[in-house]
């Protein structure tokens, strides 16, 4: 498995992927990508290899109607925090998510749902770069937002998206994201749902 994710970091890497986007795309922390890229498979260093799960959710995501399936149950635990105006999802794998659950929110309340994107720092080539609401889909300001990603990590790119939530003047009232590797319950205030929680034993 771990020779596997090594092919897979470095492939990602020679098409340009930068590391925050090999994380995303493995479903491992940015320390781990880093650390797979500069391994090879003839000399893993085993020591040195931060703690960590690779994520593989290729059996959902290939699935529409699971995929919707899954939606519904984020948006039943985010509607325990009330109606929200705006569902915004984490580029890249939480937009998929968040897309389904405003659908179904909006079906739900019978009020309409918009969709926003939020991209990462870990995304940005430019040092000093910061996270950022995208403009082409709906503004948060003034609005009742719940955040969607796919797995929490290390809980960085949640705690981003809630200060540029709260300094654009949006009201942050959950994060539902499918599995949480960190076991978080909240983050600034906010609180964290996550279908799948890992646990760590010892």
């Amino acid at each position: 498995m771990e020779n596997e994710l090594i092919k897979k970091a470095r492939e990602l890497r020679k098409r340009g992927f930068t590391t925050g986007e090999i994380a995303d795309e493995l479903n491992v922390s940015k320390d781990t990508a880093r650390w797979l890229t500069l391994q090879t498979a003839s000399s893993v260093s085993p020591k040195e290899a931060p703690v960590d799960f690779a994520i593989n959710w290729e059996s959902l995501g290939g699935s529409s109607s699971r995929m919707r399936y899954v939606s519904a149950a984020m948006a039943d635990m985010a509607l325990k925090y009330g109606v929200a105006d705006v569902i915004l999802g984490i580029a890249i794998s939480g937009i998929p998510f968040a897309t389904l659950m405003a659908d179904v929110m909006g079906t739900e309340t019978g009020l309409e749902t918009s969709l926003a994107v939020f991209h990462p720092v870990k995304h940005r080539k430019d040092e000093g770069a910061e996270g950022a609401i995208s403009s082409n889909f709906a503004k948060v300001k003034g609005k009742r937002v719940v955040v969607v990603d796919d797995v929490i990590t290390s809980g960085r790119t949640i705690g981003e998206v809630v200060k540029v939530l709260r300094e654009q003047g949006a009201k942050p009232l959950a994060v539902t994201v499918l599995i949480d590797k960190k076991g978080i319950s909240e983050v600034d205030g906010v609180p964290v749902e996550s279908l799948i929680r890992v646990s760590r034993l010892g």
